[in-house]
């Protein structure tokens, strides 16, 4: 048969040649992530690595190509993940490398663990595909998480974004694993996986039908989005503070005053509380326009990444302390004992860090309706939206995307806000630094955007929210239940053959 001949022929290559190969086929499949958005390299790619994975021997080999595959991955995904450190590099510069390869290896730890148990288990491409899934929400979990870059991310830019509305993330994942087991199965003569096909059609074709969102109103809120553009290395330079600081009044006061004006993540040049006449010229060039701000501020030792809101009348409203903190970016684990070593976070403007808001928080916008304030990171986490007291009206988002470079890493960020709001069914309001800065509709689509690396404001309508979707009634917990079903009933059948087969013999 087509299929053990090349599970013969994969496993004669030798162990080295099987992961060697699964590392380009994860590197591959990495393609698909903004801003390349090829994701039928991701399907194809992931078939390959699942065909290394079935002619694998025991549960090791399988761990070995997970590692590999994952490794190959998560390298070519957070490449842009060097970025930060080469914007001071006689300080950090050293550590860009290691950052990538411990970030790529211990990422690629989660898959080796998957496929190691999928391994074990016996189980065929069912098992495979949702431990891998499962591994993907783990990683998202441990260690204050990082879901960045999951495989199902690569559907963001197709219509099958609609479907996170009913599932979230972890079905997207899911359904491009299966597809490329299914795309192998197929290859090797196996008409079944046929239909695992031909219901990932159905889902396709069915996606543009679910979660429309409706346009904006004539009498929908204008919201100006400011985007100064500015760069890292001299965000905090004061031979460049003033001009950055004079181009954000200048996008403020141009043109008729709007419903609100939102600048970016730490727009404001002076902590909080020093900042009283630079607040000041600020709601005066809004002319009455309300008016989000990212600033720093301190309490003490303590310093927070802040959000505030004045009013028409340039009184604060509003005040919104980061949650989610950065590790090793704003804030450092064991960061008195790492500092004797030269160790500090990388947006840190003082002391060893920030320190943590108390968490999510919903607040009032007038006639704009109730905001869910986050700050850059923030974003990245489906929990972070899902922790709000109330449901908000739209999401407001503010972050300084410069420290992500100009290839990958903004387009990545601003893909992760369009899957929240198909989740939620709600509009965001996205203000970035350097971009990029979007307005973008209930249903995941970007109405309006100033383009990376510009400088310039934007006034766009506020979309309308959505009724609250399947996911942001439920959450995670009936697809982590399903795809724990998947992983185990398939391989539990397998086994009680295999012992039925034996008690034959």
């Amino acid at each position: 048969m087509p299929d053990a001949a090349a599970r013969r022929w994969i496993a004669a290559r030798g162990r080295w040649v099987q992961a060697g190969l699964a590392a380009v086929l994860g590197a591959v499949a990495a393609l698909g992530q903004a801003p390349w958005e090829l994701w039928p390299l991701t399907v194809f790619a992931f078939g390959g690595v699942y065909g290394i994975y079935s002619a694998s021997s025991g549960w090791r080999g399988a761990a070995i190509i997970g590692l590999a595959a994952g490794t190959g991955y998560f390298g070519v995904a957070l490449s842009w993940i060097v970025e930060p450190f080469l914007i001071d590099m006689a300080q950090h510069g050293w550590m860009a490398p290691f950052a990538l390869l411990f970030s790529a290896v211990g990422f690629a730890l989660f898959w080796a663990g998957a496929q190691g148990i999928a391994g074990k288990l016996g189980g065929g491409a069912l098992t495979w595909a949702a431990l891998l899934t499962l591994s993907e929400a783990l990683r998202g979990w441990l260690w204050t998480g990082f879901p960045w870059a999951q495989p199902g991310h690569v559907l963001i830019s197709t219509p099958m974004l609609a479907w996170a509305s009913v599932g979230g993330a972890l079905p997207l994942t899911f359904a491009v694993l299966i597809a490329g087991a299914a795309l192998w199965h197929l290859a090797l003569g196996r008409r079944r996986a046929g239909a695992t096909m031909v219901v990932l059609a159905g889902f396709y074709a069915a996606a543009p039908f679910l979660n429309r969102a409706p346009a904006p109103g004539k009498d929908a809120p204008i919201v100006r989005l400011v985007q100064p553009n500015v760069p890292q290395a001299q965000k905090w330079d004061p031979a460049y503070m003033q001009d950055h600081f004079d181009r954000q009044m200048e996008f403020t006061q141009a043109g008729v005053p709007p419903d609100l004006i939102v600048w970016p993540e730490t727009a404001v040049p002076a902590l909080l509380e020093h900042a009283g006449d630079l607040l000041d010229a600020i709601a005066g060039a809004a002319r009455g326009a309300p008016i989000v701000l990212g600033v720093q501020r301190s309490e003490g030792a303590r310093y927070f990444n802040s959000l505030i809101v004045l009013d028409g009348q340039g009184n604060r409203t509003a005040l919104y302390d980061k949650h989610h903190l950065v590790p090793f970016g704003e804030y450092v684990p064991f960061g008195d004992l790492l500092s004797r070593f030269g160790i500090r976070g990388l947006a840190q403007q003082a002391g060893y860090g920030y320190s943590p808001g108390p968490g999510a928080q919903v607040i009032e916008m007038g006639p704009l309706g109730a905001a869910l304030p986050l700050i850059c990171y923030e974003g990245v986490f489906p929990r972070d939206v899902a922790a709000a007291p109330g449901r908000p009206d739209f999401l407001l988002l503010i972050t300084n995307d410069a420290w992500f470079g100009q290839i990958s890493g903004p387009y990545q960020h601003l893909a992760q806000a369009r899957l929240r709001s198909a989740e939620q069914g709600l509009p965001m309001i996205r203000a970035a630094n350097t971009g990029v800065s979007a307005m973008i509709d209930a249903a995941g689509h970007i109405t309006a955007e100033i383009p990376l690396g510009q400088a310039g404001y934007l006034d766009a309508p506020l979309p309308p929210p959505l009724a609250p979707t399947l996911y942001a009634r439920s959450g995670d917990w009936p697809c982590l239940l399903l795809l724990a079903l998947m992983a185990l009933l398939p391989a539990a059948l397998h086994r009680q053959r295999n012992r039925q087969a034996h008690v034959g013999l």
